[in-house]
């Protein structure tokens, strides 16, 4: 890979956990993001970590599902910050732009950052990437792209404490890493502009700010 516009990116892979009462959004209890660079070798090159426990609103409660689910318990995030806070903390760190964010199912991700967007403006316009999508070119013969099914076809094991946010991302950020390179050596794409036609969403605070300046427009990328 020798995109000098890919290989000047900072990748911010991002995952949130969840809770999901019945009839209103889902609600974020815990955030974590991983940011790093990809070099020409395809490697990936870790900058730095962040994570937080999210308390969500009151009268949003935990459920035995949503603990067995997570491991995190609602005595966890009792004295935890809410969802804004958290963002905006994450947003301040971002200080050297440009960056390019990726999830595994990331209209979930986006959908779940833009709920915050007042918060974190910056963060709610970044173009993002969607590793599900990725995953589906570059390995079209799996039968179903979840992080599991990714994970086992290139041999990486579940990480520990699945279905935490750092794991979670942590082996995003792994798996991003490879399907870039794999799909590189097969042709499938070789730049930063290949990967945002391919797998690239639309943040919704960016349709939002264009579609009230120019509604015949509805595309980012």
């Amino acid at each position: 890979m020798n995109d000098p516009v890919l290989l000047a990116r900072t990748f911010v892979g991002i995952d949130f956990e969840t809770l999901n009462p019945a009839g209103r959004r889902p609600e974020p209890i815990e955030v974590a993001a991983v940011a790093g660079k990809l070099t020409e070798d395809g490697s990936w090159r870790e900058n730095g970590r962040f994570e937080r426990l999210i308390r969500p609103p009151d009268g949003v409660h935990f459920t035995s599902f949503d603990t067995a689910q997570t491991g995190i318990t609602a005595a966890m995030i009792q004295r935890a910050e809410p969802a804004s806070a958290a963002l905006a903390a994450l947003e301040a760190l971002l200080a050297h732009p440009p960056y390019v964010l990726f999830a595994h199912n990331a209209p979930y991700e986006a959908g779940l950052i833009y709920d915050q967007e007042p918060s974190c403006p910056d963060l709610a316009r970044l173009p993002m990437l969607d590793t599900v999508r990725l995953a589906r070119t570059a390995y079209p013969e799996l039968p179903r792209h979840r992080l599991d099914d990714v994970l086992s076809h290139l041999g990486m094991p579940p990480p520990a404490g699945r279905h935490r946010a750092m794991p979670d991302v942590a082996a995003t950020c792994a798996v991003f890493a490879r399907m870039v390179t794999d799909g590189a050596r097969a042709g499938r794409w070789s730049t930063l502009a290949d990967l945002l036609r391919v797998a690239g969403i639309e943040p919704k605070a960016v349709r939002a700010d264009t579609e009230a300046a120019a509604p015949q427009q509805d595309s980012l990328f």
